[in-house]
């Protein structure tokens, strides 16, 4: 498979601390690729260096074969990256249908003065972009709610909607950040089935996530991370066989 994301020898520092040091791995095209590790092992910090959000102190980036170190955060939507955050990123006084459409900023070409004046290619775009936002919301089972206030909904709806917003710019690379963080069993399942879907219709994920079931189900290859440096990177069965993959969870020598 080709290689979508390359990074390189990525390193991060606060201060004096080293949280990420020399870490490589590649998502290839049509793959889950997860980032697993102990808490405090780098994993949401290599997240945001590869999403923009934080630049990296050393390394290199590249998105089909692109350096990103000079790409600004916002510009990734555009590129074919978008991510889903540990921390919901919610319009709570906006629909869902409302929040959902947010996703598609990058797909609009109707200049202020257009939309200002409502004339026909604003209201084509805004049509467009409505029947595209309605089809990711029923593909996450959110079709009931559309309507309804963000604000009004329970955790689980809101992952689902995030997910429905990253997804309705139609990215060639997710980036997930604990998607199944506060779910319950049957949530997180629908979850699962969700992202294998996402992967067999192209886009390939980069996922952060504690919830191992999930992991070992949907990953097709895993990287481990300890104190910031990688340990390990194989297959699922490869990764809970692996020693000192094994030792950092459980504290072993």
């Amino acid at each position: 498979m080709t290689t979508l994301l390359d990074v390189h020898k990525l390193s991060r520092d606060f201060g004096g601390v080293r949280a990420v040091n020399q870490v490589d791995f590649q998502v290839r095209e049509g793959e889950i690729l997860a980032l697993i590790g102990p808490n405090g092992a780098g994993k949401s910090t290599v997240l945001n260096m590869v999403s923009g959000v934080i630049p990296p102190s050393e390394g290199e980036i590249r998105f089909s074969s692109q350096p990103l170190t000079r790409v600004q955060g916002y510009e990734y939507a555009g590129l074919g990256i978008t991510r889903t955050f540990q921390n919901l990123q919610t319009f709570d006084d906006m629909t869902v249908l409302e929040n959902v459409m947010v996703g598609m900023h990058t797909k609009t070409s109707a200049s202020l003065f257009s939309c200002g004046m409502n004339l026909a290619k604003s209201r084509k775009e805004e049509k467009l972009m409505q029947e595209q936002a309605q089809t990711w919301i029923a593909n996450v089972g959110l079709a009931e709610v559309a309507s309804s206030l963000a604000g009004s909904l329970p955790y689980g709806k809101l992952r689902l909607m995030e997910i429905a917003r990253a997804m309705v710019a139609k990215p060639r690379l997710l980036l997930l950040d604990e998607p199944a963080a506060g779910l319950n069993h049957t949530e997180t399942a629908e979850m699962s089935r969700m992202f294998c879907e996402i992967r067999d219709n192209g886009t390939a994920i980069l996922l952060v996530e504690h919830d191992m079931d999930m992991i070992m189900t949907i990953a097709d290859r895993i990287v481990v991370l300890d104190q910031g440096s990688k340990i390990a990177e194989g297959t699922p069965r490869e990764i809970q066989e692996n020693p000192r993959v094994i030792a950092a969870y459980l504290g072993a020598e």
